[in-house]
C-alpha cells in the first residue's frame, strides 16, 4: 500500500495526490513521494529540482509559467497556507488545448497537484500568506521559461479573487494564449 490516492483530473495526465496520514497521541506520518504508486499511474520521473516558493501576501498570483526547451512536469504540495492552483493544457496536438483546471491545495487539507510537462503553471494565494514545494521533472531553464498573462480572456480563468491581485512585473508582461501558442514545442 502506497499511501497515496490518485485521482485523474479532466486535463490528460493530471492529477489529484492526497496522501492517507496516520495520526496518534504523537503527531502523523503520511508518505509524500512513492516512485512505484505513482509510477503505475504514469507519473514518468524520479524529481531533479525541488522549489520553495513563499508569497507573503494574500491575493499574489504566479504564473502562468511554463518552459518551451525543458518542460518540467511538477508536483505541485502547499506546506503552509492555501492555494488555488492552475494548470492549463498548451499541447497542440491535445484534444484538452487551451482548458485550464484548477483546485485548492492547502495544508490543511494535503492534497497535491500532479502537473505533467505540457501544462502552464500557476497559482493564487488564498491565505495570508504561503509556502508551496514542488518537484520537477527537469532543471529550471532560465532562457526557455515563458510566461502566459492570467487574465488572458480567452483562457478565461475564474481566479476566486476579492481584490486586485498582487502579480510581479514579470509575470504582467506575460504573453497572451494566442501569442503563446506558436511558440510552444508540440
Amino acid at each position: 500500500m502506497s499511501g497515496l490516492t490518485i485521482t485523474p483530473l479532466p486535463l490528460d495526465g493530471l492529477c489529484l495526490v492526497e496522501r492517507r496520514r496516520h495520526a496518534d497521541e504523537r503527531g502523523e506520518f503520511a508518505r509524500l513521494w512513492s516512485a512505484d504508486a505513482l509510477s503505475a499511474h504514469g507519473f514518468p520521473f524520479g524529481p531533479v529540482q525541488v522549489n520553495h516558493s513563499i508569497t507573503r501576501n494574500r491575493g499574489t498570483i504566479r504564473g502562468l509559467h511554463y518552459q518551451v526547451d525543458r518542460p518540467q512536469g511538477k508536483l505541485v504540495r502547499a506546506v503552509r497556507g492555501s492555494i488555488w492552483d492552475v494548470a492549463v493544457d498548451i499541447r497542440p496536438d491535445s484534444p484538452a488545448f487551451g482548458t485550464w483546471v484548477a483546485c485548492e491545495i492547502s495544508a490543511e487539507n494535503r492534497r497535491q497537484l500532479w502537473v505533467p510537462a505540457g501544462l502552464a503553471h500557476g497559482f493564487l494565494v488564498l491565505s495570508e500568506s504561503a509556502e508551496v514545494l514542488y518537484k520537477t521533472t527537469d532543471y529550471y531553464s532560465p532562457p526557455g521559461e515563458r510566461c502566459i498573462v492570467w487574465n488572458d480572456p480567452e483562457l478565461a480563468i475564474e481566479w476566486p479573487l476579492t481584490a486586485e491581485p498582487v502579480v510581479s512585473a514579470k509575470d504582467q508582461q506575460g504573453l497572451s494564449f494566442a501569442e503563446a501558442v506558436p511558440h510552444v514545442q508540440a
